[in-house]
Order: structure tokens, then C-alpha cells, then sequence
């Protein structure tokens, strides 16, 4: 299941228990120039291919292709730097993170552009199946180069050479090499579609990334912002670079199950937490980002399809709501998980997979202008395509409903609601949809009959007028000439509100609790639909190693009787579904229960159903299509909230290093040439941050630093098998 992620288990290596494994910069090699991306090449010559077009359509042999504005191709990107060099059990696969840290090569800009940083993430399927997850933050940097800045000078002459010439010279061929949605003049086009070495000034794009064993993608995007914030801000950041990324990959530990943690970033702390043992797996993409994008109907109907296997193409511009929706569906298909093809970014070298008669779930970039019909696509039966930034979803044949759909839609949307969220979607989450939103919320924080009163000062002669006692006071208050017209509340706030102020910003726990409360209630269905699944099981052999000698020829599920003994409008879905992958898998996890450790969504799963038994004793026979809602909403919010009221553990905060002096100096608007041998290994038994002739100073600010250290348990450091260096719990002078 993505998202989930099991915690290490003994005998890991520390490297396996931090919160991330590598940091990684990516962005223009200075030194071999501007290159032509090959991999966007291989692309334009597929699609040339696929609309029946000429090789001349995508020039494969200089790359160059001059009816498109050089700003607007695409060149090599190249990974500068990533620290550490290698971790042995999770192998740093250049290649791979190049492209996806950079779907679209290096990006070029002038300061009449647009240069705001843009966030997205993507995830590495390794082998075995596991997955590592990787959090990226592009922005744009000046180019200081005088080759680079010459060489694009001249790939504008020889484009308006060839494009001016050119009889076919018109506004719409123009308007294609803009972003989409400018709305301008001719002139302004054409000034925007130029680049004059002597007027403008050239940016390019670069990426900073980490990559994790977890899916933290709230805790990442704030680490990653305040570098790029850092970078950008007039002041020089309190340390160095080096310590912020230091801290983050050697000394700041993975929460453990159950538990909060807080670590530092440049300006400010983030707080992360992790599910119990007992809780739905770890997911911290926001689900109500993917119902706004997609709205409440559509994203049953593309929950339905994924559980059935078919082929599913998400399709937008934005390389981020491929993400959320693609991990926001297979977060949803608890306790069963997708088995097959998972690409939510597909790279240009791999579009053929797109042909493959197989099932998958993938995610394909938009490109400008290009809707559903100018897309050929394999004409498969069985295709689910969902453009999620115009709001539709285009259904297989023969599509069976989910069971008990209505009532389903009626009970998430209740959970929506409640959130302020509108079940059919908001805009596809534009600009006023988001302010739409902000103003509904902030009735439902002002509603005084919700018993909420705004945090801001109020009129106290409004909030209790047509009390007499107070009138009168009000008016003995004016006689004395005494104000008493504005109140300010927070000051009426008791000691104990003050406590259990949260540690993280409002709306990233409500974000928290929406997430957990819409996957209980989906959780909550397939323990309903299952509550007697193991009455089916058959587990006819006597051993582990016979039962995998003879797993084909066997059978482990009496199909026939547990479809007999369903609603019969349940049929057309459940007869489709105990045929599936993920189903067959699920089966196989609980028969290998019995001789091995138990699958921990599995264990989770079962725990439910002998919790439901308690409440609910019926015989198989009486099953009944009665919807029973999900009683555990309340619960699970409460336990998220606790997590965050109050830290389980703080990381060491991030110190000076023992760095050569003149180094790395700061530079505004330039991320800096980071100390590769600070960053290349973490703290040792033996030099720990400061050397013997470390300042007075500076043992004092580590003595201050590790007073306000809470330690791990040692609870973690037993199950990851971490020294105690390496979770920040180990004081030495």
C-alpha cells in the first residue's frame, strides 16, 4: 500500500531510521553548456510518430526544433551534488532522480517571466517492491555565465531567422511557445517570446530534493522552503547551509510508530507524526486536494476502477496533482494494495508503456493546449483516462457500481461538509475556489452558534447586548470615561488552552484529520464487505514449503460460496473484484500468516474485523446490504490531534560544523557550492560536531542545544539498532 511503510526492524542500519536518506541538487552544468534534452527529443519524435507525422517534426539529430522558442525547450539537466555519495541498502540511482527531480530538463527565464518556486514529488519502486520517496523544490537562479547567456542569444537569431522568414509566421503559432492563459497583445507576445542579451536577464531552474523512506511530504515541503527562503532573503541564514541539511539526513531519526517528533528548520520548527501499530498506514499526501481536483463522484467512480484492475491515465499539467491523486487513490484501497505498473510520473522514454495490455496506474503530463481528443491513445476497453485539471473522467465499459454507492457518497460527503469541503469539487482548485473556501471556513470559525468566537478582538458591546446588567455597566463604564468597546480574547484564555497550544498551523491538522477521517470511512466498507472473509479461506497444505511448491495448482478461496453468501446488488462488483490481483495477494498474506510473521496492514485489518465481532455477532447466513457508517471517526481524529498537541521527541537542533572558513559564502539569490566532505558522512563515536579546539562558545551552545533535547526512547533505538549518535541523545563535551 503506498504510504505505508514499515518501520526497519532490528539489526537495520542507522541510515534505514532517519528521517531522510540523501539530499540532492540538480540543476546546469556550467562547464559542458547547454544540451538538448534527449529524453524530450525521444518524446517530440513519439508524438510526431503517434499523430502520423514526419521525423522532421522532431529534428533527432540536432535536437533543435525551430518553431518552439528557445526559452521554451527543453535542455539536459544534470545532478551537481548529493549527499551522502551512497547509502549500501538503498543505492543512489543518478539517472533516475535526474529525471525525475527535472521531468522537464532545465527550464530558461527572463525577469518578464514568472519565476515562482514550484513543488513536486515523486516515488522510486525499487525491486522488491518497497518504494522511497522523493521531495523536490525547483526555483530559478540567475545565469552568470557569459557562454550560456551567448549561446542563448544565438538560438534566438537562428529561431527568428527561420521563424520570421517564414510565411506561416502567425499569432497562434506565436502564442504556442507562451505559457497557456496569457491573454496579450501581439507586441507583448512577441516581447515575452525574446531574449536580448544586452536588455534581459536570463534565469535558469534548479532543484533541491530530498529523498526519504517515508511519504513526510508536509514536514519536506517546509524544510525545502526554507532553504529556498533562505537563499532568497536579503540576510544571510543564522548557519550555514551545510548544518540545516547535516541535521536533517544524519541527525534527525524517523518518528516512531505512534509518536511525534519536531526538528528545525532554518526559521522555523516541523513537526511530523507517524500512525500507531494499530492505525491506518502512514499517508500525508492531502486527500483534500485530490476531492477538490477531482470532486466526490468522479473519485468513487476512479477508486472503483482501480480496484478493478483496469488502466488508469491520470492527466494534467501540474507534475504535483499527478502525485496526490495517484497516492491519494491507492491510500484509499486499505488493507489491499495495487500490484501492478505504478507510474505517477511518466517519463518521456517510457511512453510505449502506455501500449502495454497490462494494468497500470500512471500519470501523464498535459501539454499545453492538448486536450482529451488530440491525445490517441490504446483503444482499450478496460481505460479509466482522468484529466484532473479539467474535471473529468472518462469510464471503461461495462462498469460495475461500487456497493452500497449512495449511501457511501451521503457518508463521505457528510465528512467533506464538515471541513468546508463541497462534494462536488471547487473550481479544480483554482485561485477563487481557494478564496471561496478561506471564506467559508472563516464563518465556521466566527459562527457563534457553533460556540466558536473569532481570535480576533470583537465588539463586546455587540457580543452581549440585550444583557441589562451589562448594559448598565456599559453605560456607568461611558459616564466614567472609561472604554470598554473592544475586548481583546485572547487574553480570557486559561492557562490550559495556552498548553495545549498545537504545535503546527490550523489548517495542516485539519488537513490531518480530513485525511484520516476519509480513509476510515472507506476503510470501514471493506470491513463491512469482509467482516467474514476468513470463513472462505482454504489453507490446505501443512507447510509453507509445500503450499509455495503447489500455489498455482491450489486453490485458497471458496469463491462460490462467499459470493452466495453476499447482497445480491453487490454481485457485479465483488464477482470482478475476488478475481483481481490485489484480492488473490491479500489471500495469499493471510494463508502466510500462519507460518510467518502477519502482513502489518493485514494485522491492522483483522484487528478491525475481531473488533466489529465484539459489537456485531451474526451468523454468515444473516448478511444483510444494511449500510452501517464508520464509528470510529472521532477516535481517529482525537489520536492524530494528541500526537500534535504535544511533542514525543525534538531532534538536536542544527550547529556549526567544523567548515573551512571562506567557503560556501552567501550569496543572495544563488544557492551556494556546498562542503562536500560535511556533508558526505554523518557524526562518529569519536569527533562528534566540534574538534578538541573548539571554542569556549561553542560547547556552551552545544550543552544549551542538548538541555533542550528530548531523546528517542530507547524502545527505538532497540528496534532500528541506532547508536546513540545517531538519534541525538548522546552528550560529550
Amino acid at each position: 500500500m503506498s504510504g505505508g511503510g514499515a518501520a526497519p526492524g532490528p539489526g537495520s542500519s542507522p541510515a534505514a531510521c532517519r528521517f531522510a536518506h540523501y539530499f540532492v541538487l540538480c540543476g546546469i552544468d556550467a562547464d559542458s553548456g547547454l544540451e538538448p534534452d534527449e529524453l524530450a527529443v525521444l518524446y517530440q519524435w513519439l508524438e510526431a510518430n503517434r499523430h502520423g507525422g514526419s521525423q522532421d517534426a522532431a529534428n533527432t539529430t540536432s535536437g533543435e526544433n525551430f518553431d518552439q522558442s528557445p526559452l521554451r525547450r527543453t535542455f539536459k539537466s544534470k545532478v551537481l551534488a548529493h549527499y551522502p555519495q551512497n547509502i549500501e541498502w538503498n543505492p543512489f540511482d543518478q539517472d533516475a532522480v535526474n529525471m525525475l527531480c527535472m521531468p522537464k530538463g532545465l527550464s530558461f527565464r527572463t525577469q518578464a517571466d514568472n519565476r515562482d518556486p514550484q513543488f513536486h514529488s515523486f516515488i522510486i519502486t525499487r525491486e522488491d517492491g518497497s518504494r522511497t520517496y522523493g521531495f523536490v523544490l525547483t526555483f530559478y537562479e540567475e545565469v552568470t555565465s557569459k557562454q550560456i547567456c551567448t549561446a542563448m542569444q544565438t538560438l534566438y537569431q537562428m529561431h527568428n531567422a527561420e521563424h520570421y522568414a517564414s510565411s506561416s509566421c502567425s499569432m497562434d503559432s506565436l502564442a504556442s511557445s507562451i505559457d497557456e492563459g496569457d491573454t496579450t497583445s501581439l507586441s507583448k507576445l512577441q516581447r515575452c517570446n525574446s531574449y536580448d542579451i544586452s536588455r534581459d536577464t536570463l534565469y535558469v531552474s534548479k532543484s533541491i530534493c530530498l529523498i526519504t523512506p517515508l511519504p513526510f511530504m508536509q514536514a519536506c515541503k517546509k524544510f525545502l522552503v526554507q532553504l529556498c527562503r533562505a537563499v532568497t532573503s536579503q540576510q544571510p541564514p543564522p548557519l550555514p547551509l551545510e548544518s540545516y541539511i547535516h541535521n536533517i539526513l544524519y541527525e534527525v531519526p524517523l518518528p516512531p510508530p505512534g509518536r511525534s517528533l519536531k526538528f528545525y528548520g532554518v526559521y522555523e520548527p516541523i513537526v511530523c507524526q507517524r500512525p500507531g501499530p494499530n492505525e491506518l498506514p502512514l499517508s500525508d499526501y492531502p486527500l483534500r486536494e485530490a476531492f477538490e481536483l477531482l470532486g466526490l463522484e468522479s473519485l468513487v467512480q476512479l477508486f472503483t476502477c482501480v480496484l478493478l484492475e483496469m488502466q488508469i491515465l491520470l492527466y494534467s499539467q501540474d507534475y504535483q496533482r499527478l502525485m496526490t491523486v495517484a497516492e491519494g487513490i491507492t491510500t484509499l484501497l486499505f488493507p489491499f494494495q495495487w500490484q501492478h505498473v505504478y507510474v505517477p510520473i511518466l517519463p518521456a522514454s517510457l511512453l510505449h508503456f502506455l501500449d502495454a495490455p497490462v494494468p497500470y496506474l500512471m500519470g501523464l503530463q498535459s501539454k499545453e493546449g492538448t486536450d482529451r481528443s488530440k491525445l490517441e491513445l490504446p483503444q482499450e476497453a478496460n481505460l479509466c483516462f482522468v484529466d484532473i485539471d479539467n474535471h473529468f473522467i472518462e469510464l471503461p465499459e461495462e462498469f460495475p457500481q461500487f456497493p452500497n454507492k449512495v449511501d457511501f457518497i451521503q457518508e463521505l460527503s457528510e465528512v467533506l461538509l464538515q471541513f468546508g469541503i463541497p462534494p462536488e469539487g471547487s473550481l479544480h482548485g483554482s485561485e477563487s475556489a481557494t478564496q471561496l473556501k478561506n471564506l467559508v471556513m472563516k464563518d465556521l470559525v466566527n459562527d457563534r452558534k457553533n460556540g466558536n468566537i473569532s481570535p480576533n478582538s470583537i465588539s463586546m458591546y455587540e457580543l452581549l447586548k440585550g444583557n441589562e446588567t451589562i448594559a448598565r455597566l456599559q453605560a456607568l463604564a461611558k459616564r466614567s470615561g472609561v472604554t470598554v468597546e473592544k475586548m481583546d480574547l485572547s487574553a480570557s484564555l486559561g492557562e490550559k488552552e495556552k498548553d495545549l497550544k498545537l504545535q503546527c498551523e490550523e489548517a495542516e491538522l485539519r488537513d490531518y484529520q480530513l485525511n484520516v477521517q476519509l480513509r476510515e470511512v472507506f476503510a470501514n466498507r471493506f470491513t463491512q464487505m469482509f467482516a467474514d472473509y476468513e470463513s472462505f479461506v482454504i489453507q490446505s497444505a501443512q507447510d509453507m514449503e509445500s503450499w509455495l511448491t503447489n500455489r498455482e495448482q491450489m486453490q485458497n478461496f471458496d469463491k462460490a460460496s462467499f459470493l452466495c453468501d453476499q447482497p445480491e446488488p453487490h454481485l457485479p462488483f465483488l464477482s470482478r473484484f475476488i478475481e483481481t490481483q490485489m484480492f488473490a495477494t491479500f489471500i495469499d498474506n493471510k494463508i502466510m500468516s500462519q507460518w510467518e510473521e502477519k502482513d502489518p496492514l493485514l494485522r491492522v485489518f483483522d484487528s478491525r474485523i475481531e473488533k466489529i465481532g465484539l459489537y456485531n455477532v451474526r451468523a454468515p447466513t444473516l448478511r444483510t446490504s444494511i449500510y452501517q457508517k464508520c464509528s470510529t471517526l472521532k477516535e481517529a481524529a482525537q489520536s492524530v490531534e494528541q500526537r500534535l498537541m504535544k511533542m514525543d521527541h525534538t531532534a538536536i537542533h542544527p550547529h556549526l560544523l567544523d567548515m573551512k572558513i571562506g567557503q560556501g559564502k552567501y550569496e543572495q539569490g544563488f544557492f551556494p557550492k556546498l562542503q562536500s566532505d560535511v556533508l558526505a558522512t554523518g557524526p562518529t563515536n569519536n569527533n562528534r560536531w566540534v574538534s578538541r579546539s573548539a571554542t569556549t562558545q561553542r560547547r556552551k551552545d552545544r550543552l544549551r542545544q542538548h538541555s533542550e533535547h528530548v531523546g528517542l526512547d530507547n524502545d527505538l533505538r532497540e528496534v532500528c539498532g541506532l547508536p546513540s549518535w545517531d538519534v541525538g541523545c548522546r552528550a560529550t563535551s
